[in-house]
């Protein structure tokens, strides 16, 4: 028997539920429209309309969002070396030590910078 077919299987049945559920939901829920429902939403700003040249943006929320990008890579990296702590030599503490440096550096440049304080 081939070891593969109870992973086709489980994708085959994980389809067939989404379609199944997609379909019920379409037939028994409620038809009402709601303009707040289906307008756009912005992460706390107003959706209007663009101005001609594009309008401002505020850039925390890019901030924001590179920071977190930058403090998961850091857990990516990190987990392992804690897991194997104890194997490892001299050299690859101090390696992570000053990995863990350069990654606090943009930290305490956006927080001098307030870029995550939120008016």
């Amino acid at each position: 028997m081939n070891p593969y077919i109870p992973i086709v299987g489980m994708v085959i049945l994980a389809t067939a539920f989404v379609l199944i559920s997609m379909g019920l939901s379409l037939v028994v829920g409620p038809r009402r429209y709601n303009r707040a429902k289906y307008d756009s939403y912005e992460c706390g700003i107003q959706p209007t309309p663009q101005p001609a040249g594009g309008g401002k943006f505020p850039v925390k929320y890019y901030i924001t969002a590179m920071m977190f990008i930058v403090f998961d890579i850091e857990v990516v990296f990190l987990l392992p070396w804690a897991v194997a702590y104890n194997q490892l030599g001299w050299f690859t503490k101090i390696a992570m030590i000053i990995f863990i440096v350069l990654f606090f550096i943009p930290y305490f440049y956006v927080l001098r910078r307030k870029g995550l304080d939120w008016e």
